[in-house]
């Protein structure tokens, strides 16, 4: 049985593991170090959760929002669990977080290769913003 919880800072190691077998990309010295993952699991804005199947984490979802809107920065399930309802029961659970608090709005950024999570999205009612451009700024290299 599957049950969701909070990402606790000792997930840290547990959280690298998972996103490493999905394929995500990791920054270990920029955005992704120790540090800077604990620092934000408590943080107000935060929404980090586990999917946890017996003791095991098997899918996780970063949350956040910044009083507006919501978003959703990283989903990753492992690639044996997957098809099992696990990245929708992440995504409803960040979506009734943030229903809570008052945001009605929940965006998530896609990049362009990954049609998977594109038809994945596109199937929990998530619409398509082809007028929108993503811009970013990285203040170093390695965040």
């Amino acid at each position: 049985m599957i049950r969701i919880r909070q990402l606790r800072k000792d997930d840290y190691d547990r959280l690298i593991d998972l996103w490493n077998e999905a394929g995500l990309d990791y920054r270990p010295n920029g955005r992704d170090r120790r540090a800077s993952i604990e620092g934000q699991i408590d943080g107000p804005t935060s929404l980090f959760l586990a999917a946890e199947e017996e003791d095991r984490i098997v899918g996780v979802i970063l949350g956040t929002h910044d009083g507006r809107r919501g978003w959703i920065n990283r989903l990753a399930v492992a690639p044996e669990s997957r098809r099992k309802g696990i990245a929708r029961a992440l995504v409803e659970a960040v979506e009734a977080r943030l229903e809570a608090l008052g945001i009605g709005i929940v965006t998530c950024l896609i990049e362009d290769w990954n049609a998977g999570s594109m038809t994945f999205f596109k199937g929990l009612d998530y619409v398509e913003h082809p007028e929108c451009v993503y811009y970013s700024k990285r203040m170093r290299p390695d965040v």
